[in-house]
């Protein structure tokens, strides 16, 4: 894909302001937005439920769990700690 040049960028513009108005930009640039950060957020929640949250599992490969010194190996979710990322 060729790099866009200060010409290209500035006929997309005025072709942009023509077709939709000055008032009209801000509104689709702001729904643009919402729409990219609702997508991230809704892959960020289906990358955790498929991966499962494992913040507990990392503190207790860590070490820095409560239950570390009295022993106590099992997990409150029946879930199987995860060794590697």
């Amino acid at each position: 894909m060729p790099n866009l040049g200060f010409w290209e960028i500035t006929a997309i513009v005025i072709v942009a302001l023509l077709l939709f108005g000055a008032k009209r930009l801000p509104e689709i640039g702001a729904s643009m937005g919402k729409g990219i950060r609702d997508f991230k957020r809704s892959l960020t929640e289906t990358q955790d439920a498929v991966m499962g949250d494992d913040s507990n599992n990392r503190r207790m490969i860590d070490g820095s769990s409560n239950s570390q010194g009295n022993g106590d190996t099992s997990q409150s979710s029946g879930e199987p700690r995860r060794l590697s990322q």
